[in-house]
């Protein structure tokens, strides 16, 4: 039986959380087997960036950090339950990557 392996990508570690939450229930519900979710490592983009545009006055800098965290979770490749993990609304922050292997 194929398996689908969805990744959950977000800048918020609860929208990845609740999305992540929605597919086991789906998976539970259709009654098919599921795994995860597994937590995968946070990765943290950092910028630093001059307070200063012109080039004087004192060297300070501002920091900036972005966290992108990473959910993945392995279902069955059921077609009712890939059709209804579909339609399961995504906010702005999060994205899913879906690949159905044999």
């Amino acid at each position: 039986m194929p398996v689908a392996t969805i990744k959950i990508i977000s800048r918020s570690r609860n929208d990845a959380g609740i999305i992540a939450n929605q597919i086991i229930e789906i998976a539970k519900s259709t009654g098919i087997k599921y795994k995860g979710p597994v937590p995968l490592p946070t990765k943290r983009l950092k910028i630093a960036t001059r307070k200063t545009p012109c080039g004087d006055g004192s060297h300070t800098y501002e920091h900036w950090e972005m966290r992108i965290h990473n959910r993945l979770v392995e279902i069955d490749g059921n077609e009712q339950a890939l059709r209804q993990v579909m339609r399961i609304p995504v906010p702005d922050t999060v994205q899913i990557l879906m690949n159905l292997s044999t």
